[in-house]
């Protein structure tokens, strides 16, 4: 199995790099699995009844969302926890503490090492287009596998100048200050 990546060649429009065409990679999204199909699945590999796997399925969501919004980190069986953060400014003098100081409310996901393990053995492969949207050239990694940490900082982003990663798991943002 392997994660299909496509590179795009497209005109950056800001930055350093305004006006000049890029490949900027992103991953192949597939289509989203609907909750039904994963509780078949679940059910077929389990041996448990759908309805028993819906109750169950069901039952855990709820105890995740409660938990976590009481500020647990909470497990989720077999890919790591996940609790609430949030970004917000600092500020000099506790009698300027307000809630306005926050700016967004932010889920954190962190993953376990076995799936970390798996992600990092992962091959990736990219398919690359140019501008007209013709496929030029595939490539199978041979990158070290490297996963990010979504508990530290990211690297300078500089050095990712031109990526399209669909967020920022970590620094930037506001003065940034987060607060998890």
């Amino acid at each position: 199995m392997a994660l299909k990546v496509k590179a795009k060649e497209k005109l950056q429009k800001v930055g350093s790099f305004a006006g000049q065409y890029r490949y900027v990679m992103m991953p192949e999204l597939y289509t989203a699995l609907n909750q039904d199909k994963v509780i078949r699945e679940a059910a077929l590999r389990s041996g448990v009844s759908q309805g028993v796997m819906q109750a169950c399925w069901d039952a855990a969501g709820e105890v995740i969302k409660a938990w976590a919004t009481e500020g647990h980190s909470v497990a989720l069986p077999g890919l790591g926890t996940m609790r609430f953060g949030l970004r917000a400014k600092s500020c000099a003098s506790v009698n300027d503490v307000k809630t306005s100081l926050i700016k967004s409310r932010r889920i954190i996901f962190t993953p376990n090492s076995e799936l970390k393990d798996e992600l990092h053995s992962t091959a990736i492969q990219i398919t690359c287009y140019d501008r007209n949207g013709d496929e030029v050239k595939r490539v199978t990694s041979s990158d070290p596998g490297d996963v990010e940490d979504p508990e530290q900082p990211t690297p300078n982003p500089s050095q990712e100048e031109g990526s399209h990663n669909g967020g920022n798991n970590g620094g930037g943002g506001g003065d940034g200050n987060d607060m998890d």
